[in-house]
């Protein structure tokens, strides 16, 4: 399976003890350590709005039931 990703280049000033603390907390390059941030920025926005939800959802589960495995 080939899974193309479209990519946008950009020129960002970025300060420079920031990018190398960020680099050495992922060990990874300057491109990979600026992805997983914006990642985990896209992350904690839909966390936010999964929170926004808290108990504005009801859910009935009978847990005995879900845990019961159909036999084969």
């Amino acid at each position: 399976m080939i899974i193309m990703t479209i990519v946008k280049r950009v020129t960002a000033n970025l300060p420079q003890d920031l990018l190398r603390q960020a680099m050495d907390v992922t060990g990874e390059g300057i491109t990979e350590t600026i992805v997983a941030g914006l990642d985990r920025i896209r992350r904690s926005g839909a966390y936010a709005t999964a929170m926004k939800l808290r108990g504005k959802i009801r859910l009935e589960v009978d847990l005995e039931s879900s845990r019961e495995r159909s036999r084969r």
